[in-house]
């Protein structure tokens, strides 16, 4: 069964959004991408999904590496600029600069970080993974930028900051938890 783009089911979701910028064949780029996710500590690994037809699969593909700037609650527009055309038509990068956004230089490899993100992160890419219409990019973090904002959240088709938290079980009802966990403990 197919879960297509703007359906209720896939609104459900709660994601950051990763500005994923690359150096390749179409120069450099940026996209904003909703799939991303840390998949390993130790060490440590990232996860992006990227459509084939895009210009930033041919970019990654080519120069196997990638930048993840985690959007801050700042970046609403950025993002929106940066995931609503291609490369292959627009140089967004030139653009957003045009429009006061700034970028560096990454240390570690051949392309821009976007500047005042939540956190930068350079990644070698590692292994290329093809599931259904896109391909999962596998890339081990080789720097990062700790950022001093708040990263964006993505849920709904819509952006937000996160504002409350929703605290932990108080001590004493996790206490009341393990006991039920432990009457149920597998034997070995």
């Amino acid at each position: 069964m197919d879960l297509p783009h703007g359906d209720d089911r896939t609104k459900k979701f709660v994601s950051c959004v990763g500005l994923i910028t690359s150096n390749g064949p179409y120069g450099d780029n940026i996209m904003a991408c909703e799939w991303i996710h840390q998949v390993s500590y130790s060490p440590g690994i990232m996860m992006i999904s990227v459509k084939t037809s895009r210009a930033s699969y041919e970019n990654i593909k080519q120069s196997k590496e990638f930048g993840i700037s985690i959007a801050s609650t700042e970046q609403n527009t950025l993002s929106s600029l940066s995931g609503g055309s291609s490369a292959k038509v627009i140089d967004k990068i030139n653009a957003l600069k045009e429009l006061g956004y700034k970028f560096y230089k990454a240390k570690k490899i051949n392309v821009l970080m976007v500047e005042d993100s939540a956190l930068n992160i350079e990644c070698k890419l590692m292994k290329e993974v093809v599931l259904g219409d896109y391909v999962l990019f596998l890339g081990e973090i080789i720097e990062t930028k700790l950022g001093e904002k708040e990263p964006l959240a993505y849920h709904g088709g819509k952006y937000w900051k996160l504002e409350n938290t929703i605290p932990k079980p108080e001590p004493e009802k996790l206490a009341n938890l393990s006991k039920v966990l432990e009457k149920y403990r597998k034997k070995k």
